[in-house]
């Protein structure tokens, strides 16, 4: 039986269309990862809020660093409990909540303003401020008058406590240690306290001012006072006033 051959022309065609087949499946397949990948982001827009709230708090901070501070700034964001669904949103608007501020461990407010669904929800954030301070080198006892050979210069984070740093030495020199204080603690406002200008019971000389007069008259402590504390003292005549402490011990008493 004769055997009967095919010109090359005649299987081109059908080459061709598996390449044509081939390539309409890849792209089909990719079309279908890009909407799969689409909806997965409409679907879950927490996965964009990490990147949004990075911005937003690197450009605050950046506007804070023009205020002069010497501080290095550093921001790490949080994450959303994974088990939060939010709805599909077009824009997000970082805030910060009423009563926060952005230092320490803090919050940033992200409410949805362009979607079908409103939502609002908060993002856990550490901001750390490093900065010149003085850390204690040795204990110091309660009560007991700090000195320059207490504490040396180093770096610490400003913001991991509330109480303002004393970078200044002029600040805690001379100071007295309000409580237990132990080496590597950098010296904060909340540690110290003035030393006492009297004690409880001590003569002491009160300045009574009132529209256009003043009048300079003795009376007893009630209590021990440094600069700047408001203390009670027991006149002459038995009248009890209160006043202020001066930096020279006298109290101003204002009528």
């Amino acid at each position: 039986m004769p055997s009967i051959s095919f010109p090359r022309s005649f299987s081109a065609p059908r080459a061709a269309a598996r390449h044509a087949l081939t390539a309409a499946l890849l792209l089909a397949a990719a079309l279908c990862t890009m909407g799969s990948a689409r909806a997965q982001a409409a679907a879950d827009p927490a996965a964009d809020l990490g990147p949004l709230t990075q911005r937003w708090l690197d450009d605050a901070l950046t506007r804070n660093q023009s205020s002069g501070l010497p501080l290095r700034m550093e921001v790490s964001v949080g994450s959303l409990d994974s088990r939060l669904r939010l709805a599909p949103c077009a824009r997000v608007e970082p805030y910060l909540p009423v009563g926060s501020r952005l230092w320490g461990r803090t919050r940033l407010g992200l409410r949805c303003v362009e979607g079908q669904t409103a939502w609002n929800v908060y993002l856990p954030v550490t901001v750390k401020a490093f900065g010149p301070a003085w850390v204690l080198t040795s204990a110091v006892a309660p009560g007991a008058v700090l000195t320059a050979a207490d504490a040396t210069e180093s770096e610490v984070d400003w913001a991991a406590e509330s109480a303002a740093v004393m970078a200044n030495p002029e600040m805690w020199v001379g100071q007295i240690a309000a409580r237990q204080l132990v080496p590597g603690q950098a010296l904060r406002q909340s540690m110290v306290r003035a030393p006492n200008l009297f004690r409880a019971g001590a003569q002491v000389k009160v300045v009574a001012q009132g529209p256009g007069y003043a009048v300079t008259s003795a009376g007893q402590a009630m209590s021990a006072g440094a600069a700047g504390q408001i203390v009670r003292i027991r006149m002459d005549n038995g009248r009890i006033v209160s006043g202020t402490v001066s930096e020279n011990g006298t109290i101003d008493v204002t009528l």
